[in-house]
């Protein structure tokens, strides 16, 4: 699938402890622009989307997580290094068990190496730092 070709599920799990909000940072070349997104990914043809948010902890961040409450869906349509992209995202809420929380995890994903950390709420809601997709703000 190219997905920047066609629309794309994806399914993002939303941990949140003391305020503060699980989310890997990302860089927009084109915009110039550091962003955060909640952990996930893309969901596979036959796979149910909390197994595929299961998966994508798992080869991110090498834990397993405890799924919780299924949040709603919604559509993104943006722009990311200049290109246009679809997606039908998935939203969970999600624990990680007490014995794998770290203050930041390395991310290995398609983009290569990045970081996640717990970043507060407040930073997001205050436009301080930018939180993608918008729609998250529905549920955190």
């Amino acid at each position: 699938m190219d997905k920047f070709k066609e629309i794309r599920p994806i399914v993002l799990g939303l941990a949140i402890k003391n305020n503060k909000l699980l989310v890997s940072e990302g860089y927009d070349k084109v915009k110039q622009q550091t962003f955060y997104r909640c952990l996930g990914g893309g969901i596979e043809f036959l796979e149910k989307s909390s197994d595929a948010l299961k998966r994508e902890f798992l080869e991110e961040i090498n834990v397993n997580i405890i799924v919780k409450n299924f949040l709603g869906v919604s559509e993104n349509i943006f722009t990311y290094n200049g290109k246009n992209a679809h997606e039908l995202v998935f939203y969970y809420s999600i624990d990680l068990p007490d014995e794998d929380y770290k203050d930041e995890y390395s991310v290995i994903d398609d983009h290569g190496k990045c970081t996640a950390m717990w970043v507060d709420i407040d930073e997001f809601k205050n436009k301080n730092k930018i939180l993608y997709p918008e729609s998250v703000f529905k549920y955190i």
